[in-house]
């Protein structure tokens, strides 16, 4: 039983819904008849058969291969990250290390309980909004939205500024260089 407006991919012959804009089977566009055309032309190939040659040049959409899936894994790496952070802010050691760590860089005595739940509050903030920028990502690519593509080119390049920024904030945070200006 045929749906009305359902038809047949001009490419490969598979049956589409009458929603379909491209076809389920080989992502080939749905061929749409031009509106000064009458809607009665020939008739759709059958399954299995040749596409027509009059059929009309259409663009496929463009396959995205294993580039969702490094988004997928870097949600994953940020959510390890995350409970790593986590366990080292929740256990009594990892505080301790870092409360001696914030002491030794200069945070004085008094400062140190809010400094420690200043850098946990943080650490943990960034990493959820980390992974959930991948995992926004990883949906947005595979369900081709542009809402997707937009967290996709954000998260892309964030990553590239910390990639190819590193050595420019270390420059930037030695202390000769913040003598030479004056902030320290």
């Amino acid at each position: 039983m045929s749906l009305p407006g359902a038809g047949y991919c001009i490419r490969c012959g598979a049956q589409l819904d009458p929603g379909h804009r491209f076809c389920w089977s080989c992502g080939s566009a749905r061929y749409e008849a031009a509106p000064d055309q009458p809607a009665a032309g020939p008739a759709p190939p059958s399954p299995g058969t040749q596409p027509f040659a009059a059929a009309p040049a259409t663009e496929r959409p463009p396959s995205l291969g294993w580039l969702q899936f490094f988004f997928a894994a870097g949600a994953v790496f940020w959510l390890i990250s995350l409970a790593q952070t986590a366990a080292v802010v929740a256990a009594p050691a990892g505080r301790a290390q870092l409360t001696q760590q914030l002491a030794s860089a200069g945070v004085p005595a008094t400062d140190l309980p809010f400094a420690l739940a200043a850098y946990g509050l943080t650490a943990i903030f960034l990493g959820l909004v980390a992974a959930t920028m991948h995992g926004v990502a990883f949906y947005g690519l595979r369900w081709r939205r542009r809402w997707g593509w937009v967290a996709a080119v954000l998260v892309a390049g964030l990553w590239s500024l910390v990639l190819v920024g590193i050595p420019f904030l270390y420059v930037l945070l030695k202390r000769s260089t913040r003598r030479a200006y004056g902030l320290d």
